[in-house]
């Protein structure tokens, strides 16, 4: 088994570039006491095998240690075959997660794989509350969703034996990225949470646009979310980041279907058309890559944030990420750097937990992804993912706080012990 950055990482078969486009870096990062664990195989038992062996070698007593298990998969695995073998492998110990539009391993990007993190029983507790019917979901909902997770968090606290030295908690969201529901979900969590801070991702389907699920008590759901609400010994800091800044160019919503999150019409012209032509591609087909490439941005609160366009329709109509609304005034964005605005924030994270973070956990929207890889970047981006420790997955969506963002990478940086 091949060793990476002090941590098992199991791969049951030789990856192909195809689904491993990355190399580990030449020159290892200090080795992280949080283990994390990814496998590429195609079946869901021997996946999860791997991944339980990666975590916890072969010692099944090892699992007691753990706290949680978060995993991230490729929504080609066996659902109901992958959730009874993670059950059945760690036991005890609750294991959630969400499927996924891409991985984020302990060596970058990945497509098709099982990735996890096991979080020591040591240094954390963790309480999770399932929310389903997000259809149905209001805002009266949620203080029943913090009451349930703050009861559990108190006992769990009050049980431990051992001294904790608490440095606050943080709360994170995975949600059916299909759902539709995460602006309404997300806002009146964070009404609720108040100093908590927020965030997470939206589960993805390797960009099928069908189905998506969270991973909750030995199930897959879907129309449901999973919050967790961690509290740590280590010091965190919850951050959101975007390489884009607002250019001159603006137009206005001047037809939309906000549940449906479809814009009609901008400046009263088909809004495929007209966004062609304020981008310089009239007449253009539009593709993902285009809407990755020239996303637009909303003022909210005095900064701005992505509203990433999903696809053009046959009416010539835009399906965003996002719900948007007539009146709302777009701004057509531009890029920098994406590389170095990550390593700019790695910067900042690292002086604020105190060095190097043992673990980014993070939510990376697939639109990033496809960016990078037009850009011919997507390498050189899985090597600086990998060289500081991020483990997450690619998005539908992202979650920061009171927001529901697009084309943003959210997440924790959780320091040494």
């Amino acid at each position: 088994m091949p060793m990476l950055f002090g941590t098992r990482i199991v791969i049951s078969h030789p990856a192909s570039d195809a689904l491993l486009s990355d190399a580990p870096p030449s020159s290892p990062a200090p080795s992280p006491s949080l283990p994390r664990a990814v496998s590429m195989a195609e079946d869901a038992r021997a996946a999860a095998r791997d991944l339980f062996e990666g975590l916890c070698g072969r010692n099944p007593a090892a699992a007691a240690e753990l706290e949680m298990v978060l995993v991230f998969c490729s929504a080609h695995y066996d659902q109901v075959e992958l959730a009874a073998a993670l059950a059945e492998l760690f036991g005890p110990v609750p294991v959630v997660g969400c499927t996924t539009a891409g991985e984020i391993t302990p060596f970058g990007y990945a497509a098709g794989s099982l990735v996890g993190i096991g979080f020591p029983r040591a240094d954390f507790t963790i309480a999770t509350q399932r929310i389903d019917d997000l259809d149905r979901f209001s805002i009266a909902d949620a203080p029943r969703v913090l009451r349930s997770l703050m009861e559990q968090r108190d006992v769990a606290l009050a049980a431990r034996t051992d001294a904790f030295p608490d440095h606050g908690s943080f709360a994170f969201l995975m949600i059916d990225g299909m759902s539709r529901a995460e602006e309404m979900v997300v806002s009146a969590l964070h009404s609720v949470l108040m100093d908590i801070p927020l965030f997470g991702g939206s589960a993805g389907d390797e960009l099928r646009f069908e189905r998506t699920f969270v991973l909750h008590e030995g199930r897959f759901h879907t129309n449901a979310a999973v919050l967790m609400l961690v509290t740590t010994a280590r010091r965190f800091v919850v951050f959101r980041t975007e390489h884009f800044v607002a250019s001159d160019a603006k137009m206005v919503v001047t037809g939309a279907d906000p549940q449906r999150r479809i814009v009609t019409e901008i400046n009263a012209e088909p809004a495929g058309r007209e966004y062609a032509r304020m981008v310089g591609l009239e007449g253009e087909p539009l593709t993902p890559l285009i809407f990755a490439a020239y996303p637009v941005v909303v003022r909210v609160g005095g900064e701005y944030h992505v509203r990433s366009i999903q696809k053009v329709n046959d009416d010539e109509s835009l399906t965003f990420y996002c719900a948007i609304d007539e009146g709302i005034v777009l701004t057509v964005a531009r890029g920098v750097d994406p590389v170095e605005n990550l390593e700019e924030m790695m910067r900042k994270l690292a002086a604020e937990v105190g060095g190097p973070p043992d673990l980014v956990l993070g939510c990376d929207c697939i639109l990033r992804r496809l960016e990078l890889e037009q850009r011919q970047l997507k390498h050189v981006m899985s090597a600086a993912l990998a060289r500081h420790n991020v483990v997450g997955f690619c998005a539908y969506g992202e979650q920061y706080n009171a927001m529901h963002v697009n084309q943003t990478f959210t997440g924790v940086a959780i320091g040494a012990r």
